[in-house]
């Protein structure tokens, strides 16, 4: 019986930790401190060479969290950097 036709595995901590704590070089505090499905798109976006695109939703709800700044501010930041 194979994963597919229901196997269960050990979950494979060995390599996760070693993807978030070797290869993302993440502190320890933020790699205990992800959600699984954090995780899980981490593991994604490696696997597929970080090239993947969001989509409209997470776009969206991307711009409701971090909104730009109004024109002016924006201008300022220019004019010092």
């Amino acid at each position: 019986m194979n994963a597919a036709a229901g196997e269960r595995r050990p979950f494979p901590w060995r390599e996760v930790m070693a993807f978030g704590l070797g290869l993302l070089r993440l502190p320890p505090a933020a790699f205990w401190a992800l959600t699984p499905r954090e995780l899980a798109v981490l593991l994604g976006a490696a696997r597929e060479g970080g090239r993947t695109a969001p989509g409209r939703r997470e776009l969206d709800e991307m711009m409701r969290h971090f909104p730009d700044p109004p024109q002016e501010q924006a201008k300022e930041g220019e004019e010092r950097g």
